[in-house]
């Protein structure tokens, strides 16, 4: 029996590029919104996993936090440095800003008829914003309003809730997965 052994590889394996040839790569056309988010980890951990699917921009807005931040770092690791990033006071003028510039806005929330996420991406194309709101307030309805749509992860838990990064991984996968 031929058994597959996997070794992990080292950091020098990886071949990982460096902030500036990262900062020079073609991007997805896809931006994010944060809206209030409370947690500098959340916000660590949503430019880490921009950098990974290499989205375009992140806007922070209200009172999430912005780098350059020792807690955002710690979660970021280095991913602040990589993906680029504005700060706005108000995500509701940003989002009417957005849309009446032609981008399709997207809130993940759970709303009276919202669309499950997995039947939202198949047919979309770029450029497009994803907004994530306050960790337990989540998406403000103001901007809701103003979306072309709401997306909803589909859970079978007892909460439904997820933590506002995880969410954001679980979108940018389902988005990203026949892209990359």
């Amino acid at each position: 029996m031929n058994l597959l052994t996997n070794k992990k590889l080292s950091l020098s394996e990886l071949n990982r590029p460096s902030i500036e040839e990262v900062k020079n790569k073609k991007k997805q056309e896809v931006y994010i919104v944060l809206d209030n988010v409370r947690s500098l980890h959340n916000v660590g951990s949503t430019f880490r996993t921009s950098d990974a699917f290499g989205i375009k921009k992140l806007f922070l807005c209200g009172i999430t936090g912005t780098p350059p931040d020792r807690e955002i770092h710690k979660t970021a690791l280095g991913a602040e440095l990589s993906v680029d990033w504005e700060y706005h006071k108000s995500a509701t003028e940003l989002v009417s800003e957005l849309k009446n510039s032609g981008v399709k806005i997207f809130a993940v929330e759970q709303t009276t008829n919202s669309k499950m996420l997995q039947n939202m991406f198949n047919i979309q194309t770029t450029p497009i914003v994803l907004v994530f709101g306050n960790e337990v307030n989540g998406v403000d309805q103001n901007i809701i309003e103003i979306c072309h749509n709401v997306i909803e992860i589909p859970q079978i838990g007892a909460k439904h809730s997820l933590n506002v990064s995880v969410s954001v991984g679980i979108v940018l996968w389902e988005y990203m997965r026949d892209k990359i």
